[in-house]
């Protein structure tokens, strides 16, 4: 993506450092949900931290800024309706995509399906059906969560805290530029 369209879709707001993890109050309350939840999406699969899991007793789990963005979508997804079984295949979905397409799409839903929205044309094909929806802007919400986490306290991540075997692999620019820095 060229450096103006990026500058466009982010208004000027720096993505949080990708070697920081939010401990599990801190993702609570970040996304607006209980610890209990937070606890049993991470037991499911649903939501789970990619910075650290929790491997026993007395560790603790750090999440991503993605991670929490992702816990924001869901629970708004759950406030409207749409049932834990479809907000299972959206948070699948949106696990695929990188953080610079979160910021481009829209979700809607009819409180039974949730669709992906990326230009106004499929706005007007999803109204068509005559049926109400609803629309969460990831990108608005991710600048949301970018100036809430900034108040709170995050860890910065050593390499030792890095599971290099379920680290993702990128090829994009921002990738190469990560690694490039990491290398020096």
């Amino acid at each position: 993506m060229p450096q103006s369209e990026q500058e466009a879709l982010f208004e000027n707001t720096e993505l949080p450092d990708e070697h920081v993890g939010y401990r599990g109050p801190t993702a609570c309350q970040a996304a607006g949900i209980t610890y209990r939840q937070l606890d049993y999406w991470a037991r499911t699969g649903l939501v789970e931290p990619t910075v650290r899991t929790a491997t026993g007793s007395g560790t603790q789990r750090l999440y991503s800024f993605k991670d929490i963005l992702v816990l924001k979508v869901v629970k708004r997804l759950l406030d409207t309706g749409v049932s834990l079984q479809n907000i299972r295949v959206a948070v699948d979905h949106l696990r695929d995509r990188g953080i610079e397409d979160l910021a481009g799409i829209t979700l809607f839903s009819d409180g039974t399906t949730v669709y992906e929205c990326t230009s106004a044309e499929e706005i007007v094909d999803l109204l068509q059906g005559g049926q109400g929806v609803f629309g969460i802007a990831v990108g608005g919400t991710m600048r949301e969560m970018t100036g809430q986490l900034a108040e709170f306290p995050g860890e910065r991540i050593g390499l030792d805290d890095v599971d290099v075997a379920s680290a993702p692999t990128g090829s994009d620019e921002l990738s190469a530029r990560r690694r490039a820095r990491t290398a020096s």
